[in-house]
């Protein structure tokens, strides 16, 4: 065994998708699409005599890494940094979830493939009420595609053949639990539609505007939100809502280019992955 195991998540900002309920938590989940980001969540792991969960040097509770370690069986500390905003869309539970079952099964040597850790973590983030699809897509990075609801070992995948300059800024949360935990029946009509359009045309600007289009028919657009979309679009640009927070996501130079002071990444091209630890000397204590 090691004496710490660090892995890396990319955040990830969905465009659209559907409530897929299923009673084994690992077929539960969505379908949808969305942008995997080079901004994640870094998740250093090490041994412990008391399980303790941190995010950014504060001490945290989250469900779904929580029940990603009573899953290992592992009592350790779960370190977790991010620039990225919390609460506000970018899959920051689910990251935190993945990275921790990538570095505890590597500190603790549980001999668990990526596609066994992905699935418990994607069932620790349904259960917890904190994501459908998160885990899914940060695990393969890029522009996923999820054609099929559950874990990667009961889904089939897809992905939009493209690289962009990524803008985003955020206005405020939109608790992901008390959106998927009522009546979703239009958001997975408005979900079907939008990723038919995109399985047909496969592009980013195809995804931005079957984004754009799910934000509308299912309702879930601020008018804060919609107010920004508006301003890229006269600019020249290419902007979406990120599902689920009060986040405008665009391409390129879009936010820029109407007057915002954004915050800049890419999409990340390769998934979740386990990091070299630094030295003992700056690991977080």
């Amino acid at each position: 065994m090691t004496a710490v195991a660090r892995a890396f998540v990319p955040g990830h900002v969905t465009g659209f998708f559907t409530v897929d309920r299923d009673d084994d938590p690992t077929k539960a989940g969505s379908r949808g699409a969305g942008l995997a980001l080079s901004e994640g969540v870094t998740v250093t792991v090490r041994h412990a005599d008391d399980r303790d969960v941190v995010l950014n040097g504060e001490s945290v509770e989250i469900e779904a890494v929580e029940r990603v370690l009573d899953a290992l069986q592992a009592t350790v500390r779960v370190h977790g940094v991010t620039d990225l905003p919390v609460g506000s869309g970018f899959g920051v539970s689910g990251a935190t979830a993945l990275g921790a079952a990538l570095a505890t099964n590597d500190l603790l040597d549980r001999r668990l493939s990526t596609y066994e850790l992905a699935t418990v973590a994607h069932g620790a983030e349904v259960q917890a009420g904190t994501g459908l699809g998160d885990v899914v897509a940060q695990l393969h990075g890029g522009v996923p595609i999820r054609l099929e609801p559950g874990s990667p070992q009961v889904n089939r995948m897809d992905a939009v053949p493209a690289r962009s300059r990524v803008e985003f800024q955020t206005f405020g949360e939109l608790p992901t639990s008390e959106v998927i935990g009522g009546d979703t029946e239009a958001i997975s009509t408005a979900g079907e539609r939008a990723l038919s359009a995109l399985v047909e045309e496969p592009t980013l600007s195809m995804f931005m505007g079957a984004s754009r289009q799910f934000s509308r028919e299912a309702d879930l657009v601020s008018d804060r939100v919609y107010e920004v979309v508006t301003d890229v679009a006269e600019a020249g640009g290419e902007a979406a809502m990120g599902m689920l927070g009060q986040t405008v996501v665009a391409l390129g130079t879009g936010l820029s280019d109407a007057g915002y002071d954004p915050s800049v990444c890419r999409i990340d091209p390769t998934g979740a992955t386990l990091v070299d630890p630094p030295s003992d000397r700056s690991l977080p204590e």
